[in-house]
């Protein structure tokens, strides 16, 4: 097994698993031939859409529930909702920092899958059991009379709700990056796999949130909630027996120890020799040469190649001067640490560009359902088309484009880009933040014709005439979250896959967190006219909600425009890993201060995986 020596926050030297190690569940060397690859994601991908079933059921008619049966306002009870889906996308962060440090990906998925489950097992109990909910009361006719859940139902309800909230969070980014982990990186066939996987993650995602849309709100809508949880709760049982199932196909990396440790060495030398020169001679620079007491970078991680970026970094990895005193990993790291480190600065504007998407993604499950509930749902004499089942309507488009894309678009479009994924994910991400503006323009206009309509001319339209903005929604979600995890998962930051897939999720996260803001900011700076705020009142005929969403649209454009100027930042100054194309590169003596590896301008699609 290839070890690779490096030193612990004590300075103590000690071999670690490189980054291309993995291991069956005996901890045993993987063997490349039965463990791994198509086979052994399939197992994971199987969890992936049973475990967003469960959720999405609960999450996506959740707004329903806390109205009608927990007796919340509707702002309240949309905040609920969105501060429960940040709070699963922010604690993603939790499962990846536990994964990559100290369990691993496999362990991480069971161990919180079964908190997830316990959440659901409570919630359902909670709505079985008249005696730990309010008195039953319609909020649309009486919501001056009707109690609000307090007291222990409200806590039970939290309870619940945010154990489902720490099992999901924590399982997620893992599930997608112990399916990532099934294919080697090194193996070029195998790297085309992995975008294959990408794509049929969405797909399983699709598929879940399609029939959770569907089907398990259907069941919710007429058996009641107590046996719709009861049914995430047997679903998310279910996905957790699967995942099992596979436990001999796995191959797994090892944990890495603290991933924060080395992040923080590199910013503590920097400062302690931020008043140093750079040195004129490559031999001060640590890492050019190598012995027992020095770190022996392995083969697949020294080729990171350094960058004019956040050059203040730089001098982490300058030797003293005298080059004769021993230094502690806190006063000096190598380049490759060094480079690492830049990679994770350089991805928090892409990152961060996406939380307006993901804000606007808040929208279509808590605002726009309460749309649905006050048009025409009917669609047969005996059928009435819930609500909430209006968010699978682009999941019934997805689960026929996306195989499409991966079968013929991909192929095709490798053809002119040569890129593996057919184009990069820094092109894909931009598409659909550029498709979601259109997704509340179509919402705002939608929703002044149905406003109109049932103020003034008091006629309900057919539930149908807002599908478009969740057509286009979806189809922006394909590109866009499929690129950021793709875009995350390759950066080439040992150790950190599981976490850098977690901010995916955190992206998610602030989004939902960021609506919740803007609504109450947007009903406090509004509340001074005298039609009242925007969305003060639990009747969307009296509200004004296409303002919100109008809002929403110019928000997204002027994102679109600020993830430009990024990706082009991005693409003019690459930190990702690369190959040298000579490993006797002749500049590989000159100063590293001031030697440019990147002078030339390359296009992103050479620099992404």
């Amino acid at each position: 097994m290839e070890m690779e020596r490096k030193r612990d926050f004590k300075g103590e030297s000690h071999t670690i698993p490189s980054e291309d190690v993995s291991v069956d569940w005996r901890g045993r060397p993987s063997n490349p031939t039965s463990h791994g690859g198509m086979r052994a994601a399939a197992f994971v991908l199987g969890l992936q859409a049973f475990e967003i079933m469960a959720i999405a059921a609960v999450g996506n008619n959740l707004i329903t529930y806390l109205i009608n049966e927990m007796h919340f306002s509707l702002s309240k009870s949309a905040n609920i909702v969105t501060n429960f889906v940040g709070t699963v996308f922010l604690l993603a962060l939790l499962g990846g920092f536990l994964s990559d440090s100290y369990l691993g990906s496999f362990w991480t998925i069971l161990i919180f899958g079964f908190v997830e489950l316990s959440g659901f097992i409570l919630l359902s109990v909670q709505a079985h059991v008249p005696q730990l909910k309010p008195p039953q009361c319609n909020m649309l006719l009486k919501s001056d009379e009707c109690v609000e859940a307090k007291g222990v139902k409200a806590l039970i309800f939290f309870v619940a709700l945010y154990l489902v909230a720490l099992g999901s969070g924590c399982v997620k980014p893992n599930m997608i990056a112990h399916g990532a982990d099934q294919f080697s990186p090194q193996n070029s066939s195998q790297s085309k796999s992995l975008s294959k996987y990408f794509n049929a993650a969405y797909f399983a995602f699709s598929i879940g949130e399609l029939i959770a849309l569907t089907l398990l709100v259907w069941i919710q809508t007429h058996s009641g909630m107590d046996v719709g949880f009861g049914v995430s709760a047997a679903v998310m049982a279910l996905g957790l027996i699967i995942l099992v199932a596979g436990i001999f196909y796995y191959r797994n990396k090892p944990p890495q120890g603290p991933i924060f440790i080395p992040i923080l060495q590199v910013f503590v030398a920097a400062l302690l020799k931020r008043k140093q020169v750079c040195p004129s001679n490559s031999h001060m620079l640590h890492g050019s040469q190598t012995s027992n007491d020095k770190v022996a970078l392995s083969s697949d991680s020294a080729n990171l190649i350094p960058t004019q970026k956040f050059r203040f970094l730089d001098k982490a990895c300058f030797k003293s001067q005298d080059g004769a005193t021993k230094e502690s990993p806190w006063r000096l790291c190598t380049p490759n640490q060094v480079e690492q480190v830049k990679i994770l600065i350089s991805v928090v504007p892409i990152f961060a560009c996406t939380i307006i998407f993901n804000t606007i993604l808040a929208q279509l499950q808590t605002f726009s359902v309460q749309q649905g509930s006050l048009m025409n749902t009917q669609l047969t004499k005996s059928f009435h088309i819930p609500p909430a089942s209006l968010q699978s309507i682009p999941y019934i488009m997805l689960i026929f484009i996306v195989p499409l894309y991966d079968t013929f678009f991909v192929p095709f479009a490798r053809k002119f880009t040569g890129h593996t994924s057919g184009i990069s994910p820094l092109k894909r991400i931009g598409f659909g933040l550029f498709l979601s503006t259109f997704s509340m323009v179509s919402a705002a206009i939608m929703e002044k014709r149905r406003r109109d309509s049932a103020v003034n001319l008091n006629q309900t339209m057919s539930i149908f005439w807002i599908t478009p903005q969740f057509l286009i929604f979806g189809l922006s979600e394909m590109f866009t979250a499929v690129g950021l995890i793709e875009f995350f998962y390759k950066q080439s930051v040992k150790g950190m896959q599981a976490f850098l897939t977690a901010m995916t999720y955190c992206s998610y996260s602030f989004g939902f967190y960021l609506s919740s803001l803007l609504v109450s900011m947007v009903n406090k700076i509004t509340s001074s006219s005298s039609n009242g705020g925007w969305l003060h009142d639990n009747n969307l005929n009296k509200d004004r909600l296409d303002l919100f969403y109008w809002l929403l649209a110019a928000l997204s454009f002027l994102n679109f425009l600020n993830y430009l100027f990024w990706s082009t930042w991005f693409d003019e100054h690459p930190s990702l890993s690369q190959k040298l194309q000579n490993d006797d590169n002749p500049h590989q003596g000159e100063d590293y201060c001031i030697h440019n590896f990147n002078s030339s301008k390359n296009n992103v699609d050479d620099y992404v995986p």
